[in-house]
């Protein structure tokens, strides 16, 4: 990715959500700014619960083009019309996932900080990987994906990379010049105005 380009957003839902008014402020946020992917990612695995969501949050995306696609629950992705799948357990289950859905779907894999894990993931047919976080967060194990991670990957992987997971203004800016994707959810969700708080974030680019 040449430096001049400026990264894209990629919107992560909350892990629990009211159906009553999420839709709304997620097309509030996609009509105010450029997304280029939204990822459902319920923490339930109510399979009611998942299909409305799925149903209801598809219906804004696609009246807008943005494309949508749902953590881990690979069955979900035709019976909702959803665009792709975010797979959380690195490279394990890509191959399985592109053979399922066809060519045409987004296949992406969280990777941690793994470059090895990242590199087999796109290897396995992959469209992007994600690694995170890159903040220090009280959740996970503590380990954090560096800027030299995506330094390289930028150099050597022609494969699109995400960061996500505790992103704050300052590492927004320090990771600009070397990711294609920033993965935000909560740092915008828990704002009473995300679509202000998304253009506060990106003002950092």
């Amino acid at each position: 990715m040449a430096e001049t380009e400026q990264p894209q957003i990629y919107l992560i839902t909350p892990p629990t959500f009211e159906l009553s008014h999420f839709p709304a402020t997620l097309a509030s946020v996609l009509d105010a700014h450029d997304i280029a992917c939204v990822r459902l990612a319920l923490a339930t695995r109510d399979e009611e619960r998942l299909l409305r969501a799925g149903d209801a949050l598809r219906e804004v995306c696609h009246a807008r083009d943005v494309a949508i696609v749902i953590d881990t629950h690979l069955l979900m992705v035709e019976r909702l019309g959803l665009d792709g799948v975010h797979l959380l357990d690195g490279s394990r289950s890509v191959r399985k996932a592109r053979k399922a859905l066809g060519d045409d779907a987004i296949v992406g894999a969280f990777c941690g900080a793994s470059r090895h894990d990242g590199m087999s993931a796109g290897e396995a047919g992959a469209e992007y990987v994600s690694f995170g976080p890159v903040g220090t967060t009280p959740l996970g194990d503590g380990t954090v994906a560096e800027r030299e991670l995506f330094e390289w990957w930028s150099q050597m992987i022609e494969v699109p990379c995400v960061a996500e997971g505790a992103l704050s203004e300052a590492l927004i800016g320090q990771l600009s010049p070397v990711t294609d994707f920033f993965g935000i959810g909560d740092e915008i969700w828990k704002s009473e105005d995300p679509a202000k708080a998304l253009a506060t974030l990106k003002s950092a680019f």
